[in-house]
């Protein structure tokens, strides 16, 4: 089973992969119905649609991908910065889709993705110097 487990010290690596594998449960569910990705977008009602769904199925699968190279690859700097892109970017999504335009709820299907993505970001910029920069 450790042959399994990214090769990094510390639980950051393994923390990446365990989002990644929740990832690709949320893309899967993300093909098959709308009912999660609308948790989300609660607001927005009609705007969530089965192309919307997928469309979001898509971005989540791509920055599970990131996530799972750089839990394997860990002092990669290029990767690791891509990883941190990656977690602003969601970060950002949601707090304008929540704060700007309106179309997310606080509720279970924001908190999740906004706690996620944000203590990511801070556990990631603190430990640059440890995984990268040694």
């Amino acid at each position: 089973m450790s042959s399994f487990l990214p090769p990094g010290e510390g639980w950051l690596p393994s923390w990446l992969l365990l989002v990644s594998i929740v990832s690709v449960g949320n893309t899967v569910q993300a093909y098959m119905t709308t009912k999660n990705t609308r948790e989300v977008y609660l607001q927005s009602g009609s705007e969530t649609s089965a192309l919307s769904s997928r469309i979001f199925g898509v971005w989540t699968i791509v920055s599970a991908i990131i996530r799972l190279y750089t839990a394997y690859n860990i002092s990669n700097p290029q990767l690791y910065q891509i990883a941190i892109w990656a977690y602003a970017i969601a970060w950002g999504h949601f707090m304008s889709e929540w704060l700007l335009f309106k179309t997310a709820a606080w509720g279970r299907g924001l908190a999740g993705p906004i706690v996620i993505s944000t203590g990511s970001l801070v556990w990631m910029f603190s430990q640059w110097g440890y995984y990268v920069a040694q």
